[in-house]
């Protein structure tokens, strides 16, 4: 006769082993399998903008993630006291509380940050990235599903953006985070911190991204 105590925990056990399964499904679709830039291709005009250094791209992408991470949570603490008929203007006037926050605080810890990063930071609020996960997920997930979701797309943004400000910097001014990495009589190319710069070395990781999930699903 099986003891009931000991079922209980071995159920317990499962569903928390289910759940915790789940959660890191979430976190990782985003750094690769929904990767917003490299997959989805979505917020394409910060990505293309403020990616002419590795240092703008990277404080880009943590504020993405932040604004991404609280709204999605606020969205899913609300999901059932928001009226579907004005649920977008709420997810919009949400996020743009957290979004002013951030403007705010870049502000405070850095001016020369803030003046580089201009309009885009403003424009978050619009974000394709941060208004579709509150409308596809965290309006109809739990919390902690939200939290993960919003971490492992934050931190597919910031990887990319990471990315492409790298190379544009390695190759426009020799130097990664301001720190110089080629000699000085390194011939930099200009081109790669203009805008066609940008679409250039998106297509780049484009087709490297690409072609490394091509080549893995052949193995």
């Amino acid at each position: 006769m099986s003891n009931p105590i000991s079922q209980g925990q071995n159920n317990k056990g499962f569903w928390s082993a289910l759940a915790q399964s789940q959660s890191t499904n979430e976190f990782l679709k985003g750094l690769w399998k929904e990767n917003p830039v490299f997959v989805q291709v979505l917020g394409m005009c910060p990505t293309l903008a403020v990616t002419n250094s590795a240092r703008n791209g990277l404080a880009m992408g943590l504020a993405t993630t932040f604004v991404l991470l609280m709204s999605n949570t606020l969205v899913s603490l609300l999901r059932k006291v928001i009226p579907r008929q004005v649920r977008i203007a709420s997810y919009i006037l949400i996020i743009a509380t957290f979004v002013t926050l951030v403007d705010y605080a870049i502000q405070a810890i850095s001016m020369e940050l803030s003046k580089a990063l201009g309009a885009f930071i403003s424009l978050i609020v619009v974000n394709c990235v941060i208004l579709g996960r509150a409308e596809a997920f965290a309006s109809k997930n739990t919390v902690g599903r939200s939290i993960m979701d919003a971490l492992g797309m934050g931190f597919g943004f910031v990887m990319a953006l990471l990315a492409l400000g790298s190379v544009r910097e390695l190759l426009g001014y020799g130097s990664i985070f301001g720190l110089l990495v080629f000699p000085p009589v390194y011939q930099e190319w200009v081109i790669m911190i203009l805008p066609a710069g940008g679409f250039f070395t998106l297509a780049l990781w484009l087709f490297v991204f690409n072609w490394y999930k091509t080549h893995k699903k052949a193995l």
